[in-house]
């Protein structure tokens, strides 16, 4: 490694501890290194983003058993890009004034009204068991074009950021791959697929900002 390289790599772990120290030290619990909550408005729903200021605070009984569901692969297809939450929140913000970005709750609609990311909207994986009601979840809400003769165009189509109840949940998955007329199968591009595996099991464990019928 040549001395310029040393000198760069050090700068940044000086600084990246610097912003994780300083944020540990304030007196809140941060969203990310050095921001305790952002304002967002996202889906014609205004909301503040941050984690729960009590430090005694545990996670929801919602999410509380070890024993749901089977854990699913880091990587779910070649060019689909897995995500954590920091990734996420730069999505939401950036989702305010970007229409061609969507935050989506690929579960059941029960789920999705118990508890929820605020600004996803519902896109429930079970529509892509029939081709119709595929089509029509991806010309509503993820940008596929249906033309004349019925061919699909995804050359405009949005990037979609799905999450689920967590890295044992297999809606996403499903949505994305394994259903009969997932994204994949009928021919939406990898590279505009986000997977938030964590879903809301990893965002309720980090105390972040739900909505809902169960949110506290």
């Amino acid at each position: 490694m040549s001395l310029l390289k040393k000198i760069l790599t050090t700068s940044m772990l000086t600084l990246f501890c610097f912003s994780y120290s300083q944020a540990e030290n304030d007196n809140y619990v941060p969203i990310v290194p050095g921001v305790k909550s952002v304002e967002i408005t996202l889906n014609n729903e205004t909301f503040t983003l941050s984690r729960i200021q009590d430090k005694k605070n545990k996670i929801i009984d919602l999410y509380s058993y070890t024993s749901f569901g089977v854990p699913q692969p880091m990587i779910l297809a070649k060019g689909v890009e897995t995500i954590g939450e920091v990734e996420l929140i730069d999505y939401m913000q950036k989702a305010q004034t970007d229409s061609s970005i969507a935050i989506i709750d690929t579960r059941t609609p029960g789920w999705y009204v118990r508890l929820r990311i605020p600004g996803a909207v519902s896109v429930p994986y079970t529509n892509f068991k029939y081709k119709d009601d595929a089509i029509d979840m991806m010309e509503d809400y993820m940008g596929v074009i249906v033309k004349d003769d019925g061919t699909l165009d995804f050359s405009k189509v949005k990037t979609v950021v799905l999450y689920c109840n967590g890295y044992w949940c297999g809606q996403t998955p499903t949505m994305v791959k394994y259903a009969k007329y997932s994204l994949l199968k009928i021919g939406f591009p990898a590279e505009k697929i986000k997977y938030y595996r964590g879903g809301m099991q990893a965002w309720t464990s980090l105390g972040y900002t739900v909505t809902g019928d169960a949110a506290k």
